[in-house]
Protein backbone atom coordinates (compact mmCIF):
# COMPACT_ATOMS: atom_id res chain seq x y z
CA UNK A 1 0.00 0.00 0.00
CA UNK A 2 1.40 3.55 -0.85
CA UNK A 3 0.67 6.51 1.16
CA UNK A 4 -1.64 9.33 -0.67
CA UNK A 5 1.10 11.91 -0.64
CA UNK A 6 3.48 9.58 -3.05
CA UNK A 7 0.55 8.67 -5.01
CA UNK A 8 -1.73 11.53 -5.65
CA UNK A 9 1.21 14.87 -4.35
CA UNK A 10 -1.52 15.57 -2.01
CA UNK A 11 -1.30 14.08 1.66
CA UNK A 12 -3.85 12.15 3.10
CA UNK A 13 -5.24 13.15 7.30
CA UNK A 14 -6.85 9.94 9.10
CA UNK A 15 -8.48 11.02 12.34
CA UNK A 16 -8.82 8.17 14.25
CA UNK A 17 -10.67 7.28 18.24
CA UNK A 18 -13.56 9.86 16.86
CA UNK A 19 -17.22 10.12 16.88
CA UNK A 20 -18.36 11.47 13.97
CA UNK A 21 -21.87 13.71 13.76
CA UNK A 22 -23.13 12.08 10.05
CA UNK A 23 -27.06 11.39 9.05
CA UNK A 24 -28.59 12.79 12.84
CA UNK A 25 -25.94 10.06 14.58
CA UNK A 26 -22.76 10.22 16.38
CA UNK A 27 -20.64 6.87 14.70
CA UNK A 28 -17.53 5.66 15.99
CA UNK A 29 -16.20 5.89 12.87
CA UNK A 30 -12.44 7.25 11.01
CA UNK A 31 -12.38 10.49 9.53
CA UNK A 32 -10.06 10.84 6.07
CA UNK A 33 -9.50 14.49 4.18
CA UNK A 34 -7.43 15.15 1.38
CA UNK A 35 -7.26 18.28 -0.54
CA UNK A 36 -9.84 20.07 1.24
CA UNK A 37 -12.40 17.02 0.58
CA UNK A 38 -13.73 14.39 2.85
CA UNK A 39 -12.77 10.98 1.39
CA UNK A 40 -14.57 7.21 1.27
CA UNK A 41 -12.04 5.18 2.96
CA UNK A 42 -13.12 2.43 1.16
CA UNK A 43 -12.66 3.67 -2.21
CA UNK A 44 -9.02 4.87 -1.40
CA UNK A 45 -8.13 1.47 0.10
CA UNK A 46 -9.46 -0.63 -2.11
CA UNK A 47 -9.31 1.55 -5.60
CA UNK A 48 -6.56 3.71 -5.34
CA UNK A 49 -4.66 1.67 -3.18
CA UNK A 50 -3.32 4.05 -0.59
CA UNK A 51 -3.23 4.74 3.11
CA UNK A 52 -3.17 7.81 5.23
CA UNK A 53 -0.04 9.94 5.36
CA UNK A 54 -0.67 11.03 9.08
CA UNK A 55 -2.56 9.79 11.63
CA UNK A 56 -4.07 11.85 14.76
CA UNK A 57 -5.93 10.68 17.53
CA UNK A 58 -9.13 12.49 18.71
CA UNK A 59 -9.25 10.87 22.43
CA UNK A 60 -12.09 9.84 22.08
CA UNK A 61 -14.02 13.41 20.89
CA UNK A 62 -16.87 13.99 18.68
CA UNK A 63 -16.17 15.74 14.91
CA UNK A 64 -18.58 17.77 13.60
CA UNK A 65 -18.74 20.09 10.82
CA UNK A 66 -18.17 23.74 11.48
CA UNK A 67 -21.26 25.84 12.23
CA UNK A 68 -22.81 28.95 9.92
CA UNK A 69 -24.16 31.74 11.34
CA UNK A 70 -26.87 33.59 8.63
CA UNK A 71 -27.85 36.19 10.59
CA UNK A 72 -24.88 38.09 12.45
CA UNK A 73 -24.77 42.12 12.31
CA UNK A 74 -21.20 42.78 13.16
CA UNK A 75 -18.84 41.54 16.19
CA UNK A 76 -15.63 43.04 18.17
CA UNK A 77 -16.10 46.39 16.89
CA UNK A 78 -17.02 45.57 13.13
CA UNK A 79 -20.55 47.16 12.10
CA UNK A 80 -21.58 45.63 8.68
CA UNK A 81 -24.06 48.59 8.30
CA UNK A 82 -21.32 51.22 8.40
CA UNK A 83 -20.41 52.70 5.28
CA UNK A 84 -16.75 53.10 5.36
CA UNK A 85 -13.78 52.98 3.36
CA UNK A 86 -12.74 49.69 3.59
CA UNK A 87 -15.70 47.26 4.72
CA UNK A 88 -13.72 44.30 3.60
CA UNK A 89 -11.00 44.63 5.90
CA UNK A 90 -13.95 44.38 9.14
CA UNK A 91 -15.60 41.72 7.41
CA UNK A 92 -12.36 39.78 7.57
CA UNK A 93 -11.79 40.70 11.12
CA UNK A 94 -14.80 39.15 12.29
CA UNK A 95 -14.27 35.99 9.83
CA UNK A 96 -11.17 35.61 11.49
CA UNK A 97 -12.67 36.27 15.38
CA UNK A 98 -15.58 33.76 14.66
CA UNK A 99 -13.50 30.91 14.19
CA UNK A 100 -12.50 30.28 17.84
CA UNK A 101 -16.25 29.91 18.55
CA UNK A 102 -16.78 27.02 16.08
CA UNK A 103 -18.41 29.47 12.91
CA UNK A 104 -16.97 28.69 9.54
CA UNK A 105 -19.38 30.65 7.23
CA UNK A 106 -21.47 33.29 7.75
CA UNK A 107 -24.12 35.75 6.04
CA UNK A 108 -22.67 39.50 7.19
CA UNK A 109 -25.95 40.95 8.10
CA UNK A 110 -27.36 44.41 6.95
CA UNK A 111 -30.09 46.22 9.33
CA UNK A 112 -32.37 48.30 7.94
CA UNK A 113 -29.92 51.37 6.32
CA UNK A 114 -30.52 54.30 3.53
CA UNK A 115 -29.75 53.15 0.20
CA UNK A 116 -26.48 55.06 -0.05
CA UNK A 117 -25.35 53.01 2.75
CA UNK A 118 -26.42 49.50 0.77
CA UNK A 119 -24.83 50.98 -2.51
CA UNK A 120 -21.36 51.56 -0.88
CA UNK A 121 -21.53 48.21 1.54
CA UNK A 122 -22.76 45.60 -0.65
CA UNK A 123 -20.10 45.64 -3.63
CA UNK A 124 -17.10 45.29 -0.60
CA UNK A 125 -18.57 41.97 0.73
CA UNK A 126 -18.23 39.22 -2.23
CA UNK A 127 -18.77 35.44 -1.12
CA UNK A 128 -15.15 34.05 0.10
CA UNK A 129 -14.02 30.63 1.02
CA UNK A 130 -13.09 30.17 4.32
CA UNK A 131 -9.46 28.92 5.36
CA UNK A 132 -6.75 30.04 8.00
CA UNK A 133 -7.41 33.53 7.37
CA UNK A 134 -11.23 33.41 8.95
CA UNK A 135 -14.63 32.10 8.27
CA UNK A 136 -16.13 32.18 4.57
CA UNK A 137 -18.30 34.53 3.76
CA UNK A 138 -21.83 33.12 2.27
CA UNK A 139 -23.31 36.40 1.16
CA UNK A 140 -25.03 39.37 2.56
CA UNK A 141 -28.47 38.95 4.63
CA UNK A 142 -30.45 41.88 3.58
CA UNK A 143 -32.64 42.61 7.26
CA UNK A 144 -35.46 45.67 5.93
CA UNK A 145 -35.64 48.11 4.65
CA UNK A 146 -39.14 46.31 3.37
CA UNK A 147 -40.40 45.41 7.32
CA UNK A 148 -43.16 46.30 9.34
CA UNK A 149 -43.11 50.00 11.31
CA UNK A 150 -44.79 48.30 14.23
CA UNK A 151 -42.60 45.61 14.39
CA UNK A 152 -39.43 46.84 13.48
CA UNK A 153 -38.03 46.61 16.66
CA UNK A 154 -34.27 48.10 16.53
CA UNK A 155 -34.88 48.94 12.98
CA UNK A 156 -34.59 52.77 12.74
CA UNK A 157 -38.11 53.82 11.28
CA UNK A 158 -37.06 56.81 9.17
CA UNK A 159 -35.60 54.66 6.47
CA UNK A 160 -38.37 51.80 6.45
CA UNK A 161 -39.72 51.81 2.88
CA UNK A 162 -42.90 49.75 1.55
CA UNK A 163 -42.93 48.56 -2.20
CA UNK A 164 -44.66 51.00 -4.70
CA UNK A 165 -46.14 49.92 -8.04
CA UNK A 166 -42.86 48.71 -9.58
CA UNK A 167 -42.12 46.66 -6.69
CA UNK A 168 -38.97 45.32 -7.61
CA UNK A 169 -37.47 47.90 -9.19
CA UNK A 170 -37.40 49.27 -5.65
CA UNK A 171 -35.77 46.59 -4.64
CA UNK A 172 -33.11 47.34 -6.76
CA UNK A 173 -33.22 51.04 -6.38
CA UNK A 174 -32.35 50.37 -2.67
CA UNK A 175 -30.23 48.06 -2.57
CA UNK A 176 -28.03 48.42 -5.79
CA UNK A 177 -26.74 45.55 -7.76
CA UNK A 178 -27.58 41.86 -5.74
CA UNK A 179 -24.44 39.72 -6.69
CA UNK A 180 -23.28 39.56 -3.10
CA UNK A 181 -26.70 38.83 -1.82
CA UNK A 182 -27.79 35.50 0.07
CA UNK A 183 -30.55 36.66 1.88
CA UNK A 184 -33.65 39.49 2.02
CA UNK A 185 -36.03 39.41 5.60
CA UNK A 186 -39.15 41.17 4.66
CA UNK A 187 -43.05 41.80 6.05
CA UNK A 188 -44.84 39.89 3.49
CA UNK A 189 -48.41 42.17 4.72
CA UNK A 190 -46.75 44.63 2.66
CA UNK A 191 -48.56 44.76 -0.60
CA UNK A 192 -46.73 43.89 -4.00
CA UNK A 193 -44.24 41.35 -1.25
CA UNK A 194 -45.34 38.45 -3.55
CA UNK A 195 -43.92 39.77 -6.92
CA UNK A 196 -40.76 40.87 -5.11
CA UNK A 197 -40.87 37.44 -3.37
CA UNK A 198 -41.13 35.61 -6.64
CA UNK A 199 -38.16 37.96 -8.33
CA UNK A 200 -35.35 37.10 -5.75
CA UNK A 201 -36.39 33.70 -5.28
CA UNK A 202 -35.88 33.51 -9.18
CA UNK A 203 -32.36 35.03 -8.59
CA UNK A 204 -31.23 32.10 -6.18
CA UNK A 205 -32.32 34.26 -3.27
CA UNK A 206 -33.27 33.21 -0.15
CA UNK A 207 -36.12 34.90 0.87
CA UNK A 208 -37.19 35.35 4.69
CA UNK A 209 -40.40 36.45 6.70
CA UNK A 210 -40.03 38.85 9.69
CA UNK A 211 -40.33 42.08 11.74
CA UNK A 212 -44.28 41.62 10.59
CA UNK A 213 -47.59 41.48 11.56
CA UNK A 214 -48.57 39.01 9.30
CA UNK A 215 -51.63 36.58 10.03
CA UNK A 216 -51.26 32.80 8.86
CA UNK A 217 -52.56 33.07 5.94
CA UNK A 218 -50.31 36.03 4.33
CA UNK A 219 -47.21 34.12 5.82
CA UNK A 220 -48.80 31.19 4.06
CA UNK A 221 -48.97 32.97 0.73
CA UNK A 222 -45.59 34.13 1.23
CA UNK A 223 -44.38 30.47 1.27
CA UNK A 224 -46.09 29.81 -1.71
CA UNK A 225 -44.65 32.28 -3.48
CA UNK A 226 -40.86 31.25 -2.63
CA UNK A 227 -39.92 31.97 1.18
CA UNK A 228 -38.50 29.47 3.17
CA UNK A 229 -37.03 31.28 6.09
CA UNK A 230 -38.58 33.08 9.25
CA UNK A 231 -36.44 35.67 10.94
CA UNK A 232 -35.73 35.17 14.82
CA UNK A 233 -38.97 33.16 15.46
CA UNK A 234 -41.43 35.24 17.71
CA UNK A 235 -39.12 38.14 18.06
CA UNK A 236 -40.38 41.33 16.08
CA UNK A 237 -43.66 39.43 15.15
CA UNK A 238 -47.46 39.04 16.17
CA UNK A 239 -47.23 36.78 19.07
CA UNK A 240 -48.91 33.05 18.83
CA UNK A 241 -53.17 33.30 18.88
CA UNK A 242 -55.03 30.35 18.86
CA UNK A 243 -57.39 31.52 16.56
CA UNK A 244 -54.51 32.97 14.22
CA UNK A 245 -51.01 31.52 15.27
CA UNK A 246 -49.78 34.29 12.88
CA UNK A 247 -45.59 33.27 11.37
CA UNK A 248 -45.05 30.89 14.09
CA UNK A 249 -48.32 28.90 12.45
CA UNK A 250 -45.94 28.19 9.39
CA UNK A 251 -44.00 25.37 11.46
CA UNK A 252 -47.05 23.03 11.55
CA UNK A 253 -49.30 24.35 8.52
CA UNK A 254 -50.37 22.32 6.07
CA UNK A 255 -51.41 24.57 3.50
CA UNK A 256 -47.24 24.83 2.44
CA UNK A 257 -46.36 23.38 -1.39
CA UNK A 258 -45.51 19.76 -1.47
CA UNK A 259 -41.88 19.34 -0.17
CA UNK A 260 -41.63 22.56 0.94
CA UNK A 261 -39.47 22.83 3.97
CA UNK A 262 -39.89 25.35 6.31
CA UNK A 263 -37.03 26.75 7.99
CA UNK A 264 -36.82 29.74 11.01
CA UNK A 265 -33.78 31.36 12.66
CA UNK A 266 -34.04 31.36 16.58
CA UNK A 267 -31.79 33.43 18.76
CA UNK A 268 -31.16 31.04 21.83
CA UNK A 269 -28.60 33.51 23.85
CA UNK A 270 -31.13 33.35 27.28
CA UNK A 271 -32.41 36.79 26.65
CA UNK A 272 -34.59 36.57 23.63
CA UNK A 273 -36.42 33.51 23.77
CA UNK A 274 -37.66 31.66 26.93
CA UNK A 275 -36.60 28.47 27.32
CA UNK A 276 -40.16 27.41 27.21
CA UNK A 277 -40.70 28.86 23.82
CA UNK A 278 -37.63 27.13 22.67
CA UNK A 279 -38.67 23.75 23.80
CA UNK A 280 -42.30 24.55 21.98
CA UNK A 281 -40.70 25.52 18.33
CA UNK A 282 -37.98 22.63 18.63
CA UNK A 283 -40.32 19.71 19.36
CA UNK A 284 -42.80 21.28 16.59
CA UNK A 285 -40.34 21.27 14.39
CA UNK A 286 -37.14 20.43 14.98
CA UNK A 287 -35.71 19.33 11.34
CA UNK A 288 -35.74 23.51 10.58
CA UNK A 289 -34.43 24.88 13.39
CA UNK A 290 -31.53 27.35 12.64
CA UNK A 291 -29.53 28.71 15.51
CA UNK A 292 -28.45 32.30 14.74
CA UNK A 293 -26.75 34.68 16.83
CA UNK A 294 -27.86 38.08 15.61
CA UNK A 295 -24.75 39.12 17.13
CA UNK A 296 -24.49 42.86 16.70
CA UNK A 297 -20.99 45.01 16.48
CA UNK A 298 -20.51 44.83 20.71
CA UNK A 299 -20.06 41.26 20.60
CA UNK A 300 -16.79 40.74 22.44
CA UNK A 301 -16.74 44.40 23.71
CA UNK A 302 -18.69 44.44 26.71
CA UNK A 303 -20.51 47.19 28.64
CA UNK A 304 -21.11 50.63 27.06
CA UNK A 305 -22.04 52.63 24.09
CA UNK A 306 -21.54 50.80 20.90
CA UNK A 307 -23.20 51.17 17.00
CA UNK A 308 -25.54 49.38 14.87
CA UNK A 309 -26.04 50.43 11.62
CA UNK A 310 -28.13 54.24 12.01
CA UNK A 311 -28.79 53.08 15.80
CA UNK A 312 -26.89 53.54 18.99
CA UNK A 313 -26.68 50.60 21.12
CA UNK A 314 -26.19 50.08 25.06
CA UNK A 315 -24.83 47.31 26.31
CA UNK A 316 -25.58 46.08 30.04
CA UNK A 317 -24.53 42.90 30.94
CA UNK A 318 -25.71 40.25 28.69
CA UNK A 319 -28.17 42.25 27.34
CA UNK A 320 -27.76 44.55 24.12
CA UNK A 321 -30.92 47.73 24.12
CA UNK A 322 -31.39 50.59 21.67
CA UNK A 323 -29.51 53.69 23.11
CA UNK A 324 -32.14 55.00 26.27
CA UNK A 325 -34.93 52.48 25.67
CA UNK A 326 -35.42 49.11 26.60
CA UNK A 327 -36.06 47.72 22.85
CA UNK A 328 -33.09 44.68 22.31
CA UNK A 329 -30.97 45.02 19.33
CA UNK A 330 -29.57 41.83 18.72
CA UNK A 331 -27.23 39.54 20.65
CA UNK A 332 -23.94 40.10 22.16
CA UNK A 333 -23.73 35.98 22.47
CA UNK A 334 -21.31 33.81 20.28
CA UNK A 335 -22.80 30.98 18.32
CA UNK A 336 -20.89 28.38 20.81
CA UNK A 337 -22.81 30.02 23.95
CA UNK A 338 -25.84 29.80 21.62
CA UNK A 339 -25.72 26.08 21.40
CA UNK A 340 -24.88 25.47 24.91
CA UNK A 341 -27.87 27.55 26.22
CA UNK A 342 -29.93 25.61 23.58
CA UNK A 343 -28.76 22.32 24.93
CA UNK A 344 -29.60 23.46 28.30
CA UNK A 345 -33.21 24.77 27.36
CA UNK A 346 -34.53 21.82 25.41
CA UNK A 347 -32.80 18.79 26.70
CA UNK A 348 -32.24 18.01 23.21
CA UNK A 349 -29.38 15.61 22.13
CA UNK A 350 -26.08 17.06 21.27
CA UNK A 351 -26.43 15.66 17.91
CA UNK A 352 -29.54 17.93 17.30
CA UNK A 353 -27.94 21.05 18.67
CA UNK A 354 -24.85 20.45 16.65
CA UNK A 355 -26.97 20.18 13.14
CA UNK A 356 -29.21 23.25 14.34
CA UNK A 357 -26.00 24.98 13.60
CA UNK A 358 -24.54 23.57 10.85
CA UNK A 359 -26.78 20.71 9.01
CA UNK A 360 -29.88 23.09 8.79
CA UNK A 361 -28.59 26.49 7.56
CA UNK A 362 -26.69 25.14 5.13
CA UNK A 363 -29.94 22.85 3.89
CA UNK A 364 -31.30 26.28 4.18
CA UNK A 365 -29.31 27.67 1.69
CA UNK A 366 -29.09 24.78 -0.97
CA UNK A 367 -25.42 23.78 0.06
CA UNK A 368 -26.17 20.85 2.23
CA UNK A 369 -23.94 18.25 -0.39
CA UNK A 370 -20.55 20.40 0.36
CA UNK A 371 -21.37 22.08 3.87
CA UNK A 372 -22.78 21.66 7.20
CA UNK A 373 -21.99 17.46 6.81
CA UNK A 374 -19.44 15.35 7.01
CA UNK A 375 -20.69 12.82 4.21
CA UNK A 376 -18.16 11.67 2.01
CA UNK A 377 -16.89 14.56 -0.96
CA UNK A 378 -18.15 16.51 1.45
CA UNK A 379 -16.25 20.22 1.92
CA UNK A 380 -13.43 19.54 4.35
CA UNK A 381 -11.59 23.01 3.98
CA UNK A 382 -13.27 24.84 6.00
CA UNK A 383 -13.77 23.68 10.27
CA UNK A 384 -14.90 21.01 12.23
CA UNK A 385 -15.70 20.76 16.07
CA UNK A 386 -14.15 18.59 18.53
CA UNK A 387 -17.04 18.01 21.45
CA UNK A 388 -15.75 16.39 24.67
CA UNK A 389 -17.94 16.40 28.47
CA UNK A 390 -17.66 19.70 29.61
CA UNK A 391 -15.85 21.55 26.15
CA UNK A 392 -15.93 22.22 22.42
CA UNK A 393 -12.38 22.51 20.58
CA UNK A 394 -12.78 24.43 17.38
CA UNK A 395 -10.69 22.91 14.25
CA UNK A 396 -9.73 24.99 11.73
CA UNK A 397 -9.42 23.76 8.03
CA UNK A 398 -6.41 24.66 6.57
CA UNK A 399 -4.14 23.64 3.68
CA UNK A 400 -0.72 22.40 3.72
CA UNK A 401 0.86 19.76 5.85
CA UNK A 402 2.69 21.61 8.80
CA UNK A 403 2.97 22.17 12.45
CA UNK A 404 2.55 25.22 15.04
CA UNK A 405 1.44 25.54 18.50
CA UNK A 406 -1.90 25.58 19.71
CA UNK A 407 -3.74 28.58 21.64
CA UNK A 408 -5.48 28.08 24.49
CA UNK A 409 -8.62 30.07 24.81
CA UNK A 410 -10.22 31.15 28.56
CA UNK A 411 -13.27 33.10 28.96
CA UNK A 412 -16.40 34.06 26.88
CA UNK A 413 -14.90 36.00 24.15
CA UNK A 414 -11.19 34.71 23.14
CA UNK A 415 -8.59 36.27 21.30
CA UNK A 416 -7.09 33.18 18.71
CA UNK A 417 -3.44 32.60 18.57
CA UNK A 418 -1.58 30.73 16.30
CA UNK A 419 -3.16 27.68 14.51
CA UNK A 420 -1.37 24.31 14.90
CA UNK A 421 -1.43 23.26 11.66
CA UNK A 422 -2.12 19.67 10.00
CA UNK A 423 -2.74 19.04 6.32
CA UNK A 424 -6.42 20.61 5.31
CA UNK A 425 -7.28 20.62 9.35
CA UNK A 426 -6.36 22.37 12.09
CA UNK A 427 -6.53 21.85 15.87
CA UNK A 428 -6.29 24.80 17.68
CA UNK A 429 -8.23 27.61 20.16
CA UNK A 430 -10.31 25.61 23.10
CA UNK A 431 -13.55 27.65 24.12
CA UNK A 432 -14.83 26.48 27.21
CA UNK A 433 -18.66 24.96 26.84
CA UNK A 434 -20.00 23.27 30.45
CA UNK A 435 -23.56 21.13 29.54
CA UNK A 436 -21.94 19.08 26.76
Amino acid sequence: MRSGKGAMCTPVLQFTNCRILRGQKLLREDLWVRGGRILDPERLFFEERLVADEQRDCGGCILAPGFIDVQINGGFGVDFSQATEDVGSGVALVARRLLPHGVTSFCPTLVTSPPEVYHKVLPQIPVKSGGPHGAGVLGVHLEGPFISREKRGAHPEAHLRSFEANAFHDVLATYGPLDNVRIVTLAPELDRSHEVIQALTARGICVSLGHSVANLRAAEEAVQSGATFITHLFNAMLPFHHRDPGIVGLLTSDRLPPGRHIFYGMISDGMHTNPAALRIAHRAHPQGLVLVTDAVPALGLGNGRHTLGQQEVEVDGLTAYVAGTKTLSGSIAPMDVCIRHFLQATGCSIESALEAASLHPAQLLGLEKRKGTLDFGADAGQGLMWGIPGSLKTQEFLGGLGQGKGGQMDGTFPVPRRPYLATSLALSHQARLSGI
